[in-house]
């Protein structure tokens, strides 16, 4: 599943992020495998969604968001 993919409200867990242009950026971000993120909301036209990880709260466009692998935490 992608973090795209991933429901309003659940927590995941980032297993990979795919190769894109924002790799770096976005692994800079704290958005590297083993971290743990909860879906808050998507923009009333489902893009961006924001997302929170760590001690903040990210907005990220889908487009992005589906390169970065996720699972789910029970």
């Amino acid at each position: 599943m992608t973090l795209k993919d991933a429901e309003t409200g659940s927590t995941v867990r980032i297993d990979s992020v795919g190769e894109s242009k924002l790799k770096n950026r976005l692994m800079t971000m704290g958005l590297i495998p083993g971290t743990r993120v909860e879906i808050l909301r998507s923009a009333p036209m489902g893009d961006p969604i924001a997302i929170r990880l760590r001690s903040y709260n990210l907005a990220m466009r889908k487009h992005d968001a589906e390169q970065i692998q996720v699972s789910k935490i029970s």
